[in-house]
């Protein structure tokens, strides 16, 4: 049975490869314009910065150079039920150079559409188990972020060996831009 964790809660992971599922609702837009989010990876180093351009995993960079990281494709409209994108880790081919994985999820084009993410509901990010397609770990978003158009989600770091997962929940205003910032 899954955990359901809280925001900064922290969990083993104790899969070599999983599923990380991302999911929200938008509400209605009264901008008349449709909500399209991305699901952005970011793989760091020691220093907490980017190992190179090609460690930031998106809807235009599917995969990590190492194939430890695979972002399954950009899902435009976020319809339907269960996850709305996916990111599978295999960390046995990770580098181990890497340390830290960050999830994002961000609004395209949020500022031109004025929409953020207070206009979203019902996210969560969920890990499962490939080996037996098991829940293991669950972190359901709560908090309204009025201004914000990028969230990080949760990040996957190695402790002294062990992989682990955060409940992160922080959000930017300044879309993933920022969040491009913070890491390269």
């Amino acid at each position: 049975m899954a955990i359901n964790l809280q925001k900064g809660q922290r969990e083993n992971i104790n899969a070599p490869r999983f599923t990380i599922g991302l999911g929200w609702d938008t509400n209605t837009s009264t901008t008349g314009t449709e909500f399209d989010l991305d699901a952005s990876v970011f793989i760091l180093g020691e220093n907490k910065k980017m190992i190179s351009d090609a460690h930031f995993i998106f809807y235009n960079n599917l995969k990590s150079p190492d194939g430890s990281v695979l972002h399954t494709g950009d899902n435009l409209t976020g319809d339907g039920d269960g996850d709305d994108e996916q990111v599978k880790i295999d960390l046995s081919k990770i580098g181990s150079d890497v340390k830290e994985i960050c999830i994002v999820v961000t609004i395209h084009d949020a500022e031109v559409r004025k929409q953020n993410f207070g206009q979203v509901r019902n996210s969560f990010i969920r890990i499962v188990d490939d080996s037996n397609n098991t829940e293991l770990v669950k972190y359901e978003l709560e908090e309204d972020f009025s201004i914000e158009t990028a969230v990080e989600f949760g990040r996957i770091y190695n402790k002294d060996g062990q992989w682990k997962f955060e409940a992160i929940g922080a959000g930017m205003k300044g879309g993933l831009q920022d969040y491009l910032n913070k890491y390269n």
